[in-house]
């Protein structure tokens, strides 16, 4: 059942890898506990042993006589001759039998071992006194201590290593449990979306780490899908609205031929036809184009220097009102040549309907304190001025503002829609900015 969750198995690793951590630790810390006890046991017995077969050899230690123990943790201290006889002993193994039976040899003249008596085991070094085939040997032992004795070490050990193991995947089931909080959160909160509601957000949590970049990117992902079904409604409504009256005005026309013929100037009836068929076909044009923006931008991306694209689009128009650029040269940005084309072309021909003596196209970079800056492309006429209250209302679908911004002046009413959908498209804004004694549109775009 932990296998199927996400914070079973983290545990369940975590637990592990604590597992094969501290086991391999406390079986080395047990080892080398060990063995750091049992060597400081043997150089003590050792030590002791050496010194009574030397204080023997300089006859400072008559047999017979009752050992002094110099080191009072090596108590346990015999003289056993060639036959096995013991010729001398500490208080303490007065009543002992020989310590061992183990003799040193000529090679080996120290040998350190251990043996179990019936009351006990000892540890202890065996040193011969002379060089001699009949050299009686100095027997200096302690008995075990109880961390070699007995087992309680490792018990002590092993069982803080299974608290600590235990303790691991505790604390990592909680912290796994508060971490994933927010994913469950989320969960909880997508399953409460449906198609006909797509405001809805996620819960951001505080901070930068990874559930909250996915949080981030949840919300990103549903913003995108709100606009993709705003823009879908939004083509229908338009499509409704903004059509309707072209193919009324096309029927009526046509309607009036059939009932009167004799009456009906065919070229300019044509005429009339053709000029509502033109704006039928811009509008759906300029629709079609609104409902594909955004989608898969990042296909057709490329680097786009900005005073090259205006320099082209200058060079194929020809205006009624003289254009003045001021273009810098390097200001690049990515995205799509055909999309950022088509803004420059809706605000030059906004500017064109509106201007009274000239159009100013300027290209420039404004830089900032990190990153690579921003690109500002500008284009602003001495036409009317435009209300501060007007300024975000003129980029929705099909607003004008007077009669001067009628479907008489030319366009389709989806020109600077165009516009601001493919700037927020590549990341950037259009804004509308004081001029005094005119109109200024300023598309602002990541810069490379």
């Amino acid at each position: 059942m932990w296998a199927r969750s996400l914070r079973g198995r983290v545990t369940l690793i975590a637990t592990a890898v604590a597992a094969l951590v501290l086991i391999p630790v406390g079986v080395g810390a047990v080892l080398v506990t060990r063995s750091l006890v049992e060597a400081g046991v043997f150089e003590d017995t050792r030590d002791t042993a050496e010194r009574i077969a030397y204080e023997m050899r300089s006859g400072a230690l008559p047999l017979g006589a009752s050992i002094p123990v110099p080191n009072p943790s090596v108590n346990l201290i015999q003289i056993i001759g060639p036959d096995g006889r013991i010729l001398a002993t500490s208080d303490a193994a007065r009543t002992m039998p020989p310590l061992s039976d183990v003799r040193p040899t000529d090679d080996d003249r120290v040998i350190s071992t251990t043996n179990c008596l019936p009351t006990e085991c000892v540890h202890l070094s065996a040193v011969r006194v002379s060089k001699f085939a009949d050299s009686p040997v100095v027997y200096a032992g302690r008995s075990t201590p109880d961390l070699l004795a007995t087992r309680t070490f490792e018990v002590i050990v092993f069982a803080e290593i299974a608290v600590l193991i235990a303790l691991t995947g505790w604390a990592t089931w909680l912290v796994t449990g508060r971490a994933l909080r927010p994913v469950a959160t989320m969960r909880t909160e997508l399953d409460a979306v449906h198609a006909g509601d797509l405001s809805s957000r996620v819960t951001q949590p505080p901070g930068t780490d990874e559930v909250a970049e996915l949080a981030r990117s949840v919300n990103s992902t549903l913003a995108r899908l709100e606009r993709s079904a705003a823009q879908q409604r939004q083509f229908a409504s338009d499509a409704s609205h903004e059509l309707r009256t072209p193919i009324a005005g096309l029927r009526a026309q046509l309607e009036s031929a059939q009932l009167y013929p004799d009456d009906t100037d065919i070229e300019t009836l044509v005429r009339s036809a053709l000029r509502d068929t033109d704006r039928l076909e811009a509008i759906i044009t300029d629709l079609l184009l609104l409902a594909r923006i955004g989608s898969r931008v990042d296909a057709a991306s490329e680097l786009v220097d900005l005073a090259e694209l205006v320099r082209q689009e200058l060079s194929v128009r020809s205006d009624k009102v003289p254009v003045h650029a001021d273009l810098a040269e390097g200001v690049r940005v990515y995205g799509v040549r055909l999309q950022l084309a088509r803004v420059l072309t809706n605000l030059l021909d906004n500017a064109q309907r509106h201007a009274e003596h000239f159009v100013q196209v300027t290209v420039a970079k404004e830089d900032r304190t990190k990153g690579d800056g921003t690109a500002v492309l500008s284009v602003e006429n001495d036409g009317v001025e435009i209300a501060e209250e007007d300024r975000e209302r003129i980029f929705e679908r099909f607003t004008r503002l007077d009669a001067a911004r009628s479907r008489d002046a030319g366009g389709t009413g989806l020109g600077l829609a165009i516009a601001r959908d493919v700037a927020m498209a590549h990341r950037g804004q259009i804004t509308v900015e004081d001029r005094p004694g005119g109109a200024r549109f300023v598309l602002r775009l990541p810069a490379v």
